[in-house]
């Protein structure tokens, strides 16, 4: 893509902190910056990206192109690179997937979105799809805001956006299956969730864990020294923890057994909604108290 045609997208994203409206509205979209191989000039380039655990993976298709994408060949020489990902900021290592894995990981994109394979079928390169691993220590990067209330809110918003693209996928994955059973005798093939759905919905729940796990043993103790008088709302917050835990348990145990995809959207549809009032209660409860 062109800076002329990037620019706007990046300002976007940057303005509205990963959100973003027309064309890419309710994609999975990153900024990542690289070292130009030739030039090592910085060249910030809008990408999509899958969730992955502890990682997230982009995938160098350039709409098919015989040629790698300018921001590839640049990890290749610099495998150091900044990811913006809306709310963070970040270094990260970049690694080439090869053999099985890199064909794994292609193969969960393309049930995802058949797009991919579209891509692939347009050219003769095998699409690199690339590892991106996090080099911050002791958290997940820079947070982009200018107050501790603004911060609250900001990965708030994340864990709100997330869970809207796992809805919207559940749904769409429900859809298919509702559509197919009614062509077949039982629908068995599409009883399960798509590989790559799975896993975005366990890397939101590993998030969920590891943010509250931070606020239990971080945050509310700093908030309960400095304002005494938070410590009804600190309490109510962390049983709340304990109660949202519960609920992505039972998301999980329908993530790791053969589960029809309208049960993890029921599951989803409940964690949503209870995190939602959580969410919201903490908001009210502590961004005044950082904020004064």
């Amino acid at each position: 893509m062109s800076h002329d045609f990037n620019q706007p997208i990046i300002d976007e994203f940057r303005a509205n902190k990963g959100r973003m409206t027309g064309y890419f509205e309710g994609a999975r979209l990153l900024l990542l910056t690289t070292t130009g191989a030739r030039t090592g000039t910085p060249h910030t380039t809008p990408v999509g990206y899958l969730p992955d655990g502890d990682r997230v993976l982009v995938i160098a298709s350039a709409a098919g192109s015989d040629r790698h994408p300018d921001w590839f060949r640049n990890l290749v020489a610099h495998p150091q690179v900044t990811v913006e990902s809306g709310v963070f900021t970040y270094d990260a290592q970049a690694v080439v997937l090869t053999g099985e894995e890199r064909d794994e990981i292609f193969a969960r994109a393309v049930e995802a979105d058949p797009g991919w394979a579209a891509y692939q079928e347009k050219t003769e390169r095998i699409i690199p799809v690339v590892a991106l691993h996090s080099l911050a220590q002791g958290g997940p990067g820079t947070i982009n805001a200018t107050s501790f209330g603004e911060a609250i809110k900001v990965v708030h918003d994340a864990f709100r956006h997330e869970l809207a693209l796992i809805r919207g996928e559940l749904n769409k994955s429900t859809a298919t299956a509702t559509d197919t059973d009614a062509d077949t005798d039982t629908g068995a093939e599409f009883s399960t969730l798509g590989a790559q759905l799975r896993v975005n919905c366990l890397t939101f729940c590993q998030g969920l864990h590891n943010h509250h796990t931070g606020e239990d043993t971080v945050l509310f103790p700093l908030i309960a020294e400095r304002h005494p008088g938070s410590d009804a709302a600190l309490a109510r917050l962390r049983e709340e923890h304990e109660q949202i835990a519960t609920l992505v348990d039972a998301l999980r145990e329908t993530l790791t057994t053969p589960t029809a995809p309208a049960t993890t959207r029921a599951e989803v549809n409940r964690l949503t909604a209870a995190l939602e009032a959580h969410l919201t209660y903490e908001e009210q409860e502590l961004i005044p108290l950082f904020d004064a």
